[in-house]
């Protein structure tokens, strides 16, 4: 498979405002976010967004469709999935993280910790990208984008023969990536929030 990172556009710091934009957009209706951040501001709940971004542009990749950034996906390898304290400062992610406030974050982490725990439980000892995020914006979806960046992150994978793992919270997302060949490996149900989560993995061809 060729590499079709190449056609994507690679972001940059200055891009983060956009692409922070873009995925608070795409996820206005996600389920398990909107339960996390319930009552939350719309700053609070971009800060979220922005973690991720620039967590990924130190340890990994964030790319778009194109310069105009009509989607966004995020990915590390991984052995840089663990977002630690360490790592989060050297790349920015912290001190977006906490404009999400104490609250929020303490949260987040209850509600998504056994999904960490998961993760390191199934890809134990084998080296995989993470698909930390991926999202286009409303009025882009259907477009062919989401298409177009998750062949990129598959491609990425493919280069060194490796799996690709992922989470995501709607059945209607299962069946998008059922149709690239992911797997779903296991199914939680959130803590705190009481919402189910799917663990997906795509190997490699």
């Amino acid at each position: 498979m060729a590499n079709k990172t190449e056609n994507l556009f690679h972001l940059d710091t200055t891009d983060i405002p956009k692409a922070v934009e873009v995925l608070f957009d795409a996820f206005q209706d996600d389920p398990v976010f909107n339960a996390i951040f319930e009552g939350a501001t719309p700053e609070q709940r971009k800060a979220f967004y922005e973690t991720p971004l620039r967590y990924c542009l130190k340890y990994g990749q964030v790319c778009s469709p194109s310069k105009a950034i009509e989607g966004v996906a995020g990915w590390v390898r991984g052995e840089l999935a663990e977002m630690s304290l360490w790592r989060m400062l050297l790349s920015g992610a912290l001190w977006s993280g906490m404009k999400m406030g104490q609250e929020y974050s303490q949260k987040m982490a209850k509600v998504f910790k056994p999904i960490e725990e998961d993760r390191k439980k199934h890809m134990r000892d084998e080296a995989f990208l993470y698909l930390f995020i991926i999202g286009v914006a409303s009025e882009h979806q259907g477009e062919g984008y989401g298409r177009v960046l998750l062949n990129g992150v598959i491609s990425s994978a493919q280069e060194n023969r490796m799996p690709v793992y992922l989470e995501t919270e709607t059945e209607m997302n299962v069946r998008l990536y059922e149709k690239f060949g992911f797997e779903v490996i296991d199914k939680v149900v959130l803590p705190v929030i009481g919402l189910p989560m799917w663990e997906m993995v795509r190997k490699p061809d």
